[in-house]
């Protein structure tokens, strides 16, 4: 056969005007594939630094010399070497990044209205408008929804075509986007109690801070007082005549209280102003608009004051004050204040919130706090929220998490109990939950209270919870199986067949809503598997690990995976699903979640064991996960790549630098890896939370645990380091110098493998408020692990 292949070859041969011998294509070479781009060095200008007797050079440290304008330049120009070079090694996953652009962008459709919220006769909610880039805020009233509900599926609920003649416009971000230089994210936003007015604040991009207007929902038009920059709280008094706001200083430390009348010609009042540059000052109303509270706090000390809504002019009252920073939220309740903390109790720091409550009017000067509910180690109280008639409670058994409802008044008299002796009512959730959020729920005086459920195996579901009876509504929830969303409000719920849903005695006199059918919530676990373990740590601590996987896509002892981790602040790991992630389960890929100390979900000790001089138990969990994955043949030993964002970001980079031969990848994104020289040296101001997180560099134990940690001083030389894709903006509180000084020090200091590259991608805008950059950015990082480790 190979005979017949090469005869007409050689017959063209002979026709040739100068044929080429035979014997001469023996020597004919190939030619050289191309050689691998050549990445950046930047020039160094090594610094050196004195601290605690220690000494140490920094060669780049030029790169956030942010005043030093040939500094800029050259930094302008690094920058964009940077980024010819991603963009030459990526250059043959171009068509492999575009699928998955596509792929992920379908997923990333957006939905045509966000779930309306109730509030008074009205519904509010977002929309976007074909065309557009941002929403437009709209409102129609609740008693005229039912009649453009439509049931037709799959897009059953409101009919915006028809129902446009009930919709009122409010805000246009469009057109905020022209006042704000054609970009607009709002970070704050509060409908006054009549319904009359919006107070909100719009980032001023050029400036860098926030700034506030108040809008007539009526006229449409902005009124001409209040008007105040770097505002960061809002609280609405006087039934929506007057609005109190807080203001930052030049280092974004919130510090004055400010009230003013709406339609007066007066200035705006200053209430407080804190001098001491270690106070925060926060503000908030109460659910039923009753009083504002006013937190101020500092390492030393916690303070809440409460202010009369009806006379916000009449002075702030003490209420309550603690010794340290504790979490501390006052509702008020038909003349009782609850608050729901984690100060110390008789002087002995606690591992987790509890709830007291105390008369509003005290007769005596001295205010007393008494405790509602006996601690119960088997269910742990997260979050609380009010309305008229009922409290709810997010609460967690173990590492599981449950919400439960109890009607409002409480029994007097009584003294502390356990909450089950309450007979709470546990409302129905799927399988697999890792976070439950409450909604906005600003109508105080509604039965309804909405939620969203979170799991790694299902998409988010808003639900809303009836709580006298436990029913509930899927609100808005994606469909993943058809890629589509499923946007409900109103009668067209199919949801609502729960209505017959049983309502079952539980042992222990505790009532909860029974309902076994998973289809209804969109689980996904028929088609990916969720899997949890218990890891032991270096220190024998057991560390949860959370790992999914497509049923069908999955290879036995081959598989690639990725390990996503935080472990700081005491938030929880986001263990959401994530459309973006279907791209990489799909081809085989197992996704893990390493719920490192450090992070939320197990208690205060479970954060504080994490943090300053204890951060390396982050880090060794972190890498007892790694390894666990490997050695259960979960992941194949050199196809596991890491993860981290922000704080996350220093996890993984530390984690390299300890086992750089236990990955194969990683994807760092705005992470935070020059720990020393941004705590030491904060050019960007940072708040005492960062340093009670990190370790203050003052202190000669954190120092030293800060120099150990450290990503960017802690580099290994000579060693072969995984291929790294940094991902960072200039637009966040890690500055792009941190990137770029990493990048370029791992890649004077390890061993060179054009095959693990360590990629630098910038953007100038925020990817999280814009879906196209999201999708891009998701892209790229997938393109990426599947080019270096395949699927």
């Amino acid at each position: 056969m190979m005979r017949h292949l090469l005869l007409p070859c050689c017959g063209h041969l002979r026709h040739l005007s100068n044929p080429i011998s035979l014997p001469r294509l023996a020597h004919y070479k190939a030619p050289r594939p191309p050689s691998p781009p050549t990445p950046p060095k930047p020039p160094k200008k090594p610094v050196s630094f004195t601290f605690h007797d220690e000494t140490w050079e920094d060669p780049y440290s030029w790169m956030s010399n942010l005043s030093d304008k040939v500094a800029m330049r050259h930094m302008d120009v690094y920058m964009e070497q940077e980024e010819k070079y991603t963009e030459a090694v990526m250059s043959d996953a171009e068509r492999l990044q575009s699928k998955l652009q596509s792929e992920m962008a379908f997923r990333m459709t957006p939905e045509l209205s966000t779930p309306p919220i109730k509030f008074g006769p009205w519904l509010y909610y977002r929309r976007v408008e074909e065309g557009k880039q941002y929403p437009v805020l709209c409102r129609r009233l609740a008693s005229l929804n039912e009649e453009f509900i439509s049931n037709k599926s799959p897009s059953a609920g409101f009919d915006f075509t028809s129902g446009r003649r009930i919709e009122q416009k409010l805000i246009d971000y469009n057109q905020e986007a022209e006042r704000f230089g054609g970009y607009a994210y709002e970070e704050l936003s509060e409908i006054s109690p009549d319904h009359r007015f919006i107070a909100y604040t719009m980032y001023d991009k050029d400036n860098g801070y926030f700034r506030l207007s108040v809008r007539d929902l009526n006229s449409g038009s902005i009124l001409s007082k209040p008007q105040a920059d770097r505002v960061s709280n809002l609280a609405w008094v006087k039934d929506g005549k007057a609005l109190l706001y807080t203001v930052t200083d030049d280092k974004k430390r919130p510090y004055r209280i400010y009230c003013s009348m709406l339609g007066s010609n007066e200035e705006d009042v200053k209430l407080l102003e804190e001098s001491d540059d270690n106070v925060y000052v926060n503000i908030r109303h109460t659910k039923d608009f009753q009083f504002v509270t006013v937190n101020t706090f500092s390492l030393t000390s916690s303070k809440v004051f409460l202010i009369n809504a009806a006379d916000p002019l009449a002075g702030m009252t003490l209420v309550w004050e603690c010794e340290g920073k504790a979490h501390c939220i006052v509702e008020h309740h038909q003349g009782c204040l609850y608050l729901f903390t984690d100060a110390a109790r008789e002087g002995q720091p606690v591992d987790c919130h509890y709830l007291i409550y105390s008369p509003v009017v005290v007769s005596s000067g001295q205010r007393s706090w008494e405790i509602v509910f006996i601690d119960d180690p088997d269910l742990i109280m997260e979050d609380v929220d009010f309305n008229a008639t009922h409290m709810v409670f997010i609460v967690r058994e173990g590492r599981n998490f449950r919400i439960c409802s109890i009607a409002l008044p409480l029994p007097r008299g009584k003294g502390a109990v356990y909450l089950k002796e309450l007979s709470p009512l546990f409302l129905p959730l799927p399988k697999y939950v890792s976070q439950i959020s409450p909604g906005p729920n600003y109508d105080y005086f509604s039965s309804v209270m909405r939620f969203t459920v979170s799991s790694p195996v299902m998409p988010d579901a808003v639900v809303d919870y009836d709580l006298p009876t436990g029913m509930w509504n899927i609100i808005q929830q994606k469909n993943i199986l058809f890629e589509r969303t499923r946007v409900l409000y109103g009668t067209a719920s199919s949801a609502s067949s729960l209505a017959n849903a049983s309502i079952s005695k539980r042992s222990g006199s505790t009532d909860e809503a029974k309902f076994e059918d998973d289809v209804l919530w969109n689980d996904l676990s028929e088609f990916y598997a969720c899997e949890n373990y218990d890891v032991s740590s270096y220190d024998e601590v057991l560390v949860p690990l959370t790992i999914i996987y497509s049923r069908k896509s999955k290879k036995e002892n081959h598989s690639p995976g990725i390990l996503y981790g935080h472990g700081a602040y005491g938030e929880l790991l986001d263990k959401r699903w994530r459309g973006e992630l279907k791209s990489l389960l799909d081809r085989g890929w197992v996704v893990a979640y390493a719920d490192v100390r450090g992070g939320g979900g197990g208690g205060k000790k479970w954060h504080h064991d994490g943090r300053r001089a204890k951060k390396h138990n982050s880090i060794e969990d972190f890498i007892s996960c790694a390894k666990f994955l490997i050695n259960k043949k979960i992941v194949q030993e050199d196809k596991l790549a890491a993860w981290g964002y922000s704080a996350g970001g220093l996890l993984v980079a530390s984690a390299i630098n300890s086992c750089p031969d236990l990955f194969r990848a990683a994807v760092l994104k705005v992470p935070f890896l020059d720990a020393t020289n941004t705590l030491l040296y904060p050019i960007l101001p940072l708040s005492p939370v960062d340093y009670e997180e990190f370790g203050y560099p003052g202190d000669v134990e954190d120092f030293h645990a800060i120099r150990k940690y450290s990503p960017y001083d802690n580099i290994q030389k000579n060693a072969l380091y995984p291929a790294v894709l940094i991902s960072s903006s200039f637009n966040t509180r890690f500055g792009v110098w941190e990137a770029a000084k990493w990048a370029a020090r791992v890649r004077e200091c390890t061993v060179y493998d054009p095959k693990r590259p360590i990629l630098l991608n910038l953007t100038t805008d925020l990817v999280e408020e814009n879906r196209y950059l999201q999708s891009k950015v998701a892209a790229l990082e997938a393109a990426f692990l599947l080019k270096v480790i395949g699927s």
